[in-house]
């Protein structure tokens, strides 16, 4: 395995810091457990870093010379799904999370490096422009840092740090329709170009039918929408499925809740490596007392949820497929019901006893516990160490809600909240799905999933948990044809009610 490079200077190190956290998050994401995860880290982060030194070299030779390349951070990151690839290609397949084995084995995960001109538009996007431009687009979007912080670092002045990054939305839409432009298309697709372009210029424009039924069927057309549409809150996730592409939308996601805990600490410029550690977790355990951090989350997810709203403006537009491997590359471009309206009912439950045997997790995604690299807990009371010594609730005792935050054409998002009667020093909460439903990603949890049964694990941060204190964790999941609210919900084998 190789070793890391050895950063030169403090400014260097604190760079290091950043890009290290956000290539550990996503190698977390990209395998099956914390020391494979580290593996892929450490190998992609070393192989990224040297690929960049060496380019920076290059261009420094180049006579000003500018590098086509990605910023540092998409830099790594791609080193790592390329990295991951590797694996699979060597018989290490089996350190990676099954979902993106299976993505890495199919068409969708050539488009990343196949011909330049076939590959997505944000990628190729973001490659065209000025890397001090792509940099403080990628900070500032996908990495969720603070704007001000961002325009600082480029040099800039933090005072006009709404006019420079909106400067550089234009420009990364400019080049993305140049590249949309050179794509090679069908003439269908060649007839909706200019549409397209007027259309998602403006906030208030609506989208003609015609061209909300081409983009619900044809995926290039769709990327490039989520693209050039700058309004509407949708350009982290085109960023993010486009340049990152498998778990785009998850990393996205584990970013904003980092950063929103990194903010809550008190420490708007970034992760700081000298006592970076203990900052943390007395900031966690001042999140579990006052239950601040759940709402965050809840937050993300909403904003989220809103990066899928309509196209346009019109209720009356057809919604668009959403990918499979949950890798929101259209971003905005997909849709909520007809109605537009996001779905915010809660279902209580009342559970009955699970099957024997229900609540082993399976062999999905996260099947096995591992830590996640960023603090997330959702504890709404300090947890301590548990006095029941993973004691179980008594059967009815235990109340569980769920919830069904936002619903979309073939995906929604929902929370599960607990409340245990008696103190635990770990839980797992599974309950049945009754029409298909699967997840495909899970925070604050590990999930397994076996048919329609699902078990949620707790983490390595939020395990314990106080007696009568209350635990939400959420996932975004896939459905067909109906999608109604799971039932028998158990907490460590035990039945729960609603609430």
């Amino acid at each position: 395995m190789p070793d890391l490079p050895t950063p030169k200077d403090a400014a260097e190190a604190a760079l290091f810091s950043e890009c290290w956290d956000a290539v550990l998050s996503y190698a977390d994401l990209c395998t099956s457990g914390s020391t494979a995860a580290n593996q892929l880290a450490r190998e992609a982060f070393a192989l990224g870093i040297q690929e960049a030194r060496a380019d920076d070299g290059g261009t420094a030779r180049g006579a000003g010379r500018r590098s086509s390349r990605l910023p540092r951070i998409p830099l790594l990151l791609t080193a790592v799904r390329n990295t991951a690839a590797a694996w699979e290609s060597e018989g290490q397949g089996h350190k990676l999370d099954p979902d993106l084995r299976l993505w890495l084995n199919s068409d969708k995960a050539w488009r990343y490096v196949g011909p330049p001109l076939s590959r997505p538009i944000a990628l190729r996007g973001l490659r065209d422009m000025g890397e001090s431009d792509a940099t403080l687009l990628w900070l500032a979007e996908v990495e969720a840092l603070p704007l001000r912080t961002v325009v600082r670092r480029q040099g800039l002045d933090p005072d006009a740090s709404v006019e420079e990054l909106n400067a550089v939305r234009g420009l990364f839409r400019d080049r993305c329709h140049r590249n949309h432009l050179d794509t090679p298309m069908s003439a269908e697709c060649r007839s909706y170009v200019r549409l397209l372009d007027a259309v998602t210029r403006s906030p208030g424009a609506d989208t003609p039918d015609d061209l909300s039924r081409h983009l619900a069927t044809c995926v290039e057309c769709a990327e490039a929408a989520a693209c050039l549409r700058l309004h509407g809150g949708g350009l982290p996730a085109a960023l993010a499925g486009g340049v990152i592409g498998w778990g785009g939308l998850a990393y996205l996601e584990r970013r904003r809740r980092a950063a929103e805990v990194r903010l809550g600490a008190g420490h708007p410029d970034g992760p700081d490596p000298q006592g970076q550690a203990e900052r943390a977790a007395a900031h966690k355990a001042r999140l579990r007392r006052h239950g601040l951090l759940a709402a965050a989350v809840l937050v993300s997810g909403l904003a989220l949820a809103a990066s899928l709203m309509p196209f346009g403006g019109d209720s009356g537009t057809e919604a668009q497929t959403i990918p499979t491997d949950t890798t929101p590359v259209a971003g905005p471009g997909s849709t909520v019901p007809a109605s537009g309206s996001p779905v915010t009912s809660a279902h209580p439950v009342s559970a009955s006893p699970a099957p024997s045997g229900s609540d082993t997790p399976g062999t999905g995604a996260h099947g096995d516990e591992k830590p996640d690299p960023e603090p997330q807990g959702t504890s709404s009371a300090t947890a301590g160490t548990a006095t029941g010594g993973g004691e179980t609730p008594k059967a009815g005792v235990c109340e569980v809600r769920y919830e069904l935050v936002n619903q979309w054409p073939d995906g929604f998002q929902a929370s599960v909240t607990f409340t245990s009667p008696t103190a635990l020093d770990s839980w797992r909460v599974a309950w049945s799905f009754a029409d298909g439903q699967h997840v495909d990603q899970m925070w604050d949890a590990s999930v397994g999933q076996r048919g329609d049964r699902v078990t949620a694990t707790a983490a390595d941060y939020n395990r314990s948990v106080a007696a009568g204190s209350t635990v939400t964790f959420g996932f975004l999941a896939s459905w067909q044809d109906t999608n109604a609210a799971p039932s028998d919900f158990t907490l460590n084998g035990q039945e729960c009610t609603g609430s």
